[in-house]
């Protein structure tokens, strides 16, 4: 009898340890398959991330876009590029049945560093078709806004 209860506690302590190790397997898989997602996009990403300067889009070419600001809900309720629909950085991807996939994507943040994030997790999650601006809205207001395009290749004033 004693040996029976010796191999029964034995049986439920390796069953309790096989369950509490399962998570952090399959952690560990999902883990090595982002990892080989990641690894796929950098051998094929071209040298620039997508991303695209504010004077590489003609004026008229900004409504081809589904422009994501990705900034938080108080700066997008301050100021923000007119068309552009608010989904913050960290939730893109939680949220990525808004984005579209059949038309340009145009993602920005004040500089460009979150919204660099922000486009390499779509990038990685299917979405080719994501352009992140270089230098943020910050740069898009600096250069121009919508008329940065023109602006960039019209005669310098002297």
């Amino acid at each position: 009898m004693k040996h029976l209860c010796a191999r029964r506690l034995m049986a439920v302590t390796l069953l309790a340890l096989g369950l509490h190790a399962a998570p952090n397997l399959a952690l560990a898989d999902n883990k090595a398959v982002a990892t080989d997602e990641m690894e796929a996009y950098l051998d094929f990403v071209d040298y620039g991330g997508a991303t695209i300067f504010p004077e590489q889009i003609p004026k008229d070419d900004w409504k081809k876009f589904f422009v994501i600001d990705a900034r938080d809900k108080d700066q997008f309720a301050k100021e923000h590029i007119a068309g552009a629909v608010n989904l913050e950085w960290r939730k893109v991807l939680a949220q990525r049945q808004l984005i579209p996939k059949d038309k340009p994507v145009l993602i920005y943040c004040n500089t460009g560093s979150l919204s660099a994030q922000a486009g390499f997790a779509l990038r990685v999650a299917g979405y080719e078709n994501v352009r992140i601006l270089q230098g943020g809205f910050a740069e898009w207001k600096n250069k121009g806004g919508f008329d940065a395009a023109s602006k960039a290749v019209a005669p310098a004033q002297h």
